[in-house]
């Protein structure tokens, strides 16, 4: 197996002239790409030193963007079902704010991964799962979710829109903005519009940049 460059090899590589392919450093270093294959050094003097084909390739790999993560969840957030507001299971359960927390923070980290350090706008999951991901936001921000069979009134409810790429939230007036104003912080834009027969209701989108 060859041996691969030093960090110091390396940065020698990457300061390469992008043209000719000359190379500034330590003679020990020179020296040392010389003996692997990635430089040659010129048989007259000043006998300098240019990456060969390999050394020009490696300059190449370290010059390129890192690949993509893929933007898989965290197993917080993939074994975690935010509630939308159309379970029966009651609320109020001490554990299930520490199981929010930590789905949260889990987000937040997969936000920061494939958002390329960004955390305040929804991430590809999020725009591929978007009542879960509206919902986990409202229920993280303290937002109460209503129960199967009750009122929207009596806390949040999540659901699909029929507007591509956003989600419809209905609750009571007295919390809708709560729940708009959770969104907004969690990177959603969010509008209210009136509704015949259940008075009014938030239409929310991931924000992009």
């Amino acid at each position: 197996m060859s041996k691969q460059p030093t960090v110091a090899q390396r940065r020698v590589v990457l300061a390469a002239d992008a043209n000719t392919g000359l190379l500034r450093g330590s003679q020990a270093l020179l020296d040392a790409l010389c003996a692997q294959g990635l430089a040659l050094k010129h048989p007259r003097p000043p006998h300098r030193c240019y990456l060969t084909p390999a050394g020009l390739a490696l300059r190449a790999e370290l010059l390129a963007p890192p690949p993509e993560l893929p933007a898989a969840p965290p197993p917080e957030v993939e074994t975690f079902a935010a509630r939308t507001g159309h379970e029966t299971a009651p609320v109020g359960d001490p554990r299930r704010v520490r199981e929010v927390a930590v789905a949260w923070e889990g987000l937040l980290e997969l936000r920061r991964v494939t958002n390329r350090g960004v955390t305040d706008q929804p991430c590809p999951w999020e725009r591929a799962h978007l009542v879960p991901g509206a919902a986990l936001a409202l229920e993280a921000a303290g937002c109460r979710p209503a129960v199967a069979g009750g009122d929207a009134a009596d806390g949040y409810r999540v659901g699909p829109a029929p507007q591509p790429e956003a989600v419809r939230v209905e609750a009571g007036a007295a919390e809708m903005p709560d729940c708009a104003a959770a969104l907004e912080r969690a990177g959603w834009q969010v509008t209210e519009h009136p509704d015949v027969a259940r008075g009014r209701y938030l239409l929310a989108s991931p924000r992009r940049a």
